[in-house]
């Protein structure tokens, strides 16, 4: 398959049973939907999917169970994330033998380097793989920005294809969307900033609520990349609320919870992630039942 890194990506959840181990059945109902719902890709063990809670040969597995059971009909993308540059290399290395068509690489957290040591980093992680790779700009949790001059620097780098950019300061979105190269997917990280960024030139979204609503996010989309910016608004504020649900408390905790109650996974979490607290969880309950959600299984598909 070629690369193309346009459209929508799930950032899937990693479902787990009551025991606290990966639910390779709910896993495989879950991606059953993303491909009904149209997505273009899926990444496993970003943000939404725990990924610092599943490492290791657990993570490999993953990996390679996804990227078999969708059999090349959509994107895979792994998650590589750390702040030790050398294991992030080894980690990029294992997570690339196991098949995925490219990565992700999260900006070091907690050390905060210089925008001179994140070049060095992503560097270094690209440099040792022959797959694609996007940065994920998050600086909500990382507490560092990777700045636009820096991805411009880092673009230069020939597999560094991307950006999932999740930063909510439109003064550096459009900074960085003016620099970039046109052939640099420029995606959105937050679910609410999909339209903006799509009217602005970008590629797609990397989302949390198509976990629930794949094929009410592919619609917007679309409808943005194909140039229907009525369709595209309409999508955006019908699906508005939902997609800063999503944000009710720390993600994945709203979407999991969402999938629960519709009955597609169990209410499980790592710690230190954990279930979804009172106020929060009714205000989201309130937000699905009013757009249908918990009553209709197949309302995505239907509207």
């Amino acid at each position: 398959m070629s690369w193309s890194f346009s459209g929508l990506f799930t950032a899937l959840v990693t479902p787990f049973t009551e025991a606290g181990e990966i639910d390779w059945q709910a896993l495989d109902r879950l991606l059953s939907k993303q491909l009904a719902g149209g997505v273009d890709g899926i990444v496993v063990l970003g943000t939404t999917g725990e990924c610092p809670t599943v490492h290791g040969e657990e993570a490999e597995a993953l990996f390679r169970h996804v990227r078999e059971r969708v059999g090349g009909r959509v994107q895979v993308i792994g998650g590589v994330s750390g702040n030790d540059t050398a294991l992030a290399v080894v980690q990029a290395k294992q997570v690339e033998a196991a098949g995925v068509d490219g990565l992700l690489v999260t900006c070091p957290y907690y050390n905060k380097p210089t925008q001179a040591g994140l070049l060095l980093h992503h560097r270094a992680v690209a440099e040792a793989v022959s797959c694609p790779v996007v940065l994920y700009n998050i600086k909500g949790r990382t507490a560092v920005n990777i700045e636009a001059e820096t991805i411009v620097r880092l673009a230069e780098v020939p597999n560094i294809v991307g950006v999932k950019e999740a930063s909510t300061d439109m003064t550096h979105i459009l900074s960085l969307m003016a620099a970039v190269p046109e052939d640099f997917a420029v995606l959105s990280g937050n679910d609410d900033m999909t339209l903006p960024i799509l009217a602005l030139g970008g590629a797609g979204v990397i989302c949390t609520l198509s976990n629930l609503l794949p094929a009410a996010m592919k619609r917007l989309v679309e409808a943005g990349l194909g140039g229907d910016w009525e369709a595209a608004r309409g999508e955006h504020n019908r699906l508005l609320p939902l997609m800063r649900g999503c944000g009710l408390e720390t993600n994945p905790i709203p979407i999991k919870t969402a999938l629960a109650w519709r009955g597609d996974i169990a209410p499980v979490f790592r710690a230190p992630m954990c279930e979804m607290t009172e106020a929060p969880a009714a205000e989201w309950r309130r937000r699905l039942e009013e757009h249908g959600i918990l009553d209709d299984l197949v309302q995505d598909e239907a509207a």
